[in-house]
């Protein structure tokens, strides 16, 4: 039996009517990443799991961790999938989702394992979108040409979108893998982001300045706890401060929390500590706490994930030099994309 499919394009999730806003939760899981993401109908999707099963254990009783739909992970190494083994096991989600090259340790294979047990489907990610209810998931597929012996740049990237608000993840991916990004996605896709997850807990090998131009983080959380990477490193800390970002640290914020209203505006709440502010603030934000923050505007050009919303709004044949065309969408490359 063959674990991971293709499925198409658009999942929908969820089909509950919505009760609330949309929350995000960097959950405090030491060295690590686990991202919890409830939509205003009730129904959550989880990106990586942290380390351990122990802590997410405690994590599921403290949030109340249900109705997870789907799980996601970035890649296979253990600080990313190990607490996934419980959040599957207690909620039997409908798919897992991973860039389709297997893990080579025990808890990949308990992982498996678990995921087989609870009926879960396993999905390779293709550039699919999922309708989280309201809420608006884009799964990043890891360019083509990454070396597949390289976990960190085959890592699945993540945008959520609600209401105007926009949230990013990219796992561990280093600069080979987002500068691929940068190539398959117009500028206006990747960027502004109102809250974004540091690559690789600040690593010097994950964030970089053309990156950070493209993706113009408003806020960064960093994933992170007692480590001997030196994570986060300087070089990453100097990054966000030059972009004028607001910096979150799980290891001195503890779990950090995004509620978005459904008009856009949204507050970040931690459970400790503050926020490191950079000293001055760029053009058009404010330097000075706000409860809500009005979600950036966005560039005019449409981004299309794939023919099928081409035509559903009525633009095929995309022609090259026109807004949202691009090279993904022009199998045959002869300019005239989606024909």
């Amino acid at each position: 039996m063959t674990l991971f499919r293709f499925l198409p394009f658009l999942l929908t999730l969820s089909l509950a009517s919505a009760q609330g806003g949309l929350t995000i939760r960097f959950l405090d899981v030491g060295q690590g990443d686990a991202v919890l993401i409830t939509s205003p109908e009730g129904q959550s999707v989880m990106y990586d799991g942290g380390r351990t099963e122990s802590r997410m254990r405690e994590l599921i009783r403290q949030y109340q961790i249900r109705n997870v739909q789907a799980v996601i992970a970035s890649h296979a190494d253990a600080d990313h999938i190990t607490g996934l083994i419980p959040v599957v096991a207690l909620n039997r989600p409908k798919f897992f989702i991973n860039n389709g090259l297997a893990g080579t340790t025990q808890t990949w294979d308990r992982l498996m394992n678990v995921v087989a047990q609870a009926g879960t489907t396993g999905l390779k990610v293709n550039d699919q979108v999922l309708q989280l209810g309201s809420v608006k998931l884009t799964l990043l597929a890891p360019p083509v040409g990454m070396p597949r012996g390289y976990p960190n740049v085959n890592s699945v990237g993540l945008l959520v979108e609600y209401a105007g608000f926009r949230a990013l993840m990219t796992g561990d991916s280093e600069a080979l893998e987002t500068a691929g990004w940068l190539r398959k996605y117009p500028a206006s896709f990747l960027g502004p982001i109102n809250v974004y997850k540091s690559i690789h807990h600040g690593a010097s090998n994950g964030d970089n300045p053309v990156w950070l131009a493209a993706v113009r983080p408003q806020n960064v959380v960093v994933s992170v706890g007692p480590n001997s990477y030196g994570h986060p490193t300087r070089t990453a800390l100097e990054l966000y401060r030059k972009v004028g970002a607001v910096v979150y640290r799980t290891d001195l914020n503890g779990t950090v929390t995004v509620t978005v209203q459904p008009s856009g505006s949204f507050a970040i709440t931690s459970e400790k500590g503050a926020a490191s502010r950079p000293a001055t603030a760029p053009s058009g934000l404010s330097s000075s706490p706000v409860p809500l923050t009005p979600p950036r505007a966005r560039d005019a050009e449409p981004y299309y994930s794939n023919c099928a919303a081409v035509r559903a709004a009525g633009k095929a044949p995309l022609l090259r030099g026109q807004p949202g065309y691009r090279d993904g969408l022009d199998r045959d490359g002869d300019g005239r994309a989606c024909e």
